[in-house]
């Protein structure tokens, strides 16, 4: 069979559908996995007759490969990746490359890039989204790290890569050490706040309006066409219509308690890091905290009065002040995930394209939708656009919606329905558009407690003044406007 091109370490789900997806690209993929049984048996099932290896140890993988060697991990992560690291690292010779395939923190990547470099190796974090569907099939790539390795990979990652409708692959380089998997976390942030959004639309529908899973299961088809096409969107709609063999709806079964892998939280700290309001995602992850807290809720469902009035108003326009809603909520939640990605590229200095980027979530990934189309279009047209809310279409998009965005907002509180996600964008949306917000009084608070100085409006920005409130404080102030 001759050389390798390519090894990946680790045949859970997602490393072994990638591996299936590259040897059917043509490529030789020696493979290798902690457990020997799940080697043998990948290589006896699924991958027989194919352009596959399999490997019992790390030094048969090793040898296996083309030079320079390249090895994709695709393992949990956290310290099962630096283990790996530390293993193949005396097994590898100066310029053979090691890409981490897993959700690793970006943070991690940054580390392990400059100790792998060091060693005279070459490290890229490849971020990796589409699920099971997507590994096999052609996932979204988001490459980072050694910027001399991309022309090594390039080919063998775009090729495996999807595609979007006019064969544009969803892979290109972003930029250096944790460039790629900081932009898969914020897709993964990005994706927290969608289903959130598209929860709290199926809420209002059920719980509001009183709507069976069916008519739902309409509603998410007919939306499913327009401004809201998406996989998301689309999966939404599969699952309402979905029934077991009991003609039970699957959907109905399922306890309301979400999990989260943490990409999410770390989403909303680095947004935190850098700064930026990130709070509709913010909230995302919350809702996913408190929907943990069963037994709480469900005392307190007994135990904590709600407004105990019903919807009373016309339905079907209800539901398109929803599917309005829904899509400016959406707006805000990419705004903000690009203003962050815009945030960290300035702070690491990877210059990022978001244009770029756009188009890497156009196929293959989780929140692949025609929405990314109108981003990709905003990013060209100005590539410093600081916020994506200031494009003339998506301004007229939230324009066009606000109305029907404050009548929703309203019903729910009405009748008691929480709408975290959607009710913080319309906040975020005010507040941006705000141009004298009450943080002066903050500033004044601040001042007045803990001398910490302020700015004024009838001088130059950066110049601070403090003053004595209470007439015992003197001149002396904290010296730090941010503390």
């Amino acid at each position: 069979m001759g050389k390798a091109d390519i090894a990946v370490i680790g045949l859970a789900v997602m490393g072994e559908n990638l591996v299936l997806n590259l040897a059917g690209k043509g490529f030789t993929v020696a493979v290798h996995n902690r457990t020997p049984q799940r080697t043998e048996a990948f290589i006896e099932g699924r991958a027989r007759g194919q352009s596959i290896i399999g490997c019992q140890t790390l030094a048969e993988l090793v040898t296996a490969l083309s030079v320079p060697r390249k090895v994709l991990l695709m393992v949990k992560a956290g310290p099962p990746v630096d283990a790996l690291i530390e293993q193949l690292l005396p097994l590898l010779a100066a310029g053979d490359i090691i890409m981490d395939g897993g959700n690793s923190y970006y943070g991690d990547t940054m580390r392990r890039a400059a100790e792998v470099e060091s060693r005279g190796l070459r490290y890229l974090g490849v971020g990796i989204s589409g699920g099971e569907e997507g590994a096999l099939h052609g996932p979204s790539i988001m490459p980072g790290g050694s910027s001399s390795a991309w022309p090594e990979v390039r080919d063998l990652l775009r090729r495996a890569a999807a595609r979007t409708e006019d064969g544009e692959p969803c892979c290109d380089w972003l930029g250096g050490d944790g460039a790629g998997h900081f932009v898969k976390m914020v897709h993964n942030g990005i994706e927290y706040g969608d289903m959130q959004l598209i929860g709290e639309a199926y809420q209002l529908m059920k719980q509001g309006l009183g709507l069976d899973n069916q008519v739902m299961h309409e509603v998410f088809a007919d939306w499913n066409t327009g401004e809201l096409d998406s996989y998301l969107i689309e999966i939404t709609r599969d699952i309402l219509a979905y029934r077991d063999g009991d003609g039970q709806a699957v959907v109905d079964l399922i306890e309301d308690c979400a999990g989260q892998k943490g990409t999410g939280r770390w989403t909303v700290s680095a947004a935190l890091d850098c700064g930026q309001p990130l709070t509709l995602i913010g909230e995302a992850v919350f809702a996913r905290c408190l929907s943990a807290l069963k037994d709480e809720r469900v005392d307190a469902a007994d135990s904590l009065a709600g407004p105990g009035t019903t919807f009373d108003g016309d339905r079907e326009q209800f539901i398109d002040d929803l599917r309005q809603t829904l899509y400016a909520a959406k707006i805000i939640s990419y705004a903000q995930g690009f203003a962050l990605l815009r945030a960290a590229s300035q702070e690491y200095g990877w210059q990022l394209d978001f244009g770029d980027v756009a188009l890497l979530w156009r196929a293959g990934c989780i929140i692949r939708s025609v929405f990314l189309a109108r981003i990709k279009d905003a990013y060209q047209r100005r590539p410093q656009l600081a916020n994506l809310m200031l494009d003339p279409f998506f301004a007229a998009a939230l324009g066009d919606a606000q109305d029907a965005w404050r009548r929703v907002s309203c019903t729910a509180i009405r009748l008691g329905i929480a709408l975290p996600a959607m009710t913080s964008a319309l906040s975020y949306y005010d507040g941006y558009r705000c141009p004298r917000s009450p943080a002066n009084l903050l500033q004044a608070q601040r001042d007045y407690f803990g001398a910490h100085t302020y700015e004024r409006v009838d001088r130059p920005r950066g110049e601070y003044f403090h003053t004595d409130w209470t007439g015992r404080g003197g001149s002396t102030t904290a010296g730090s406007y941010g503390s």
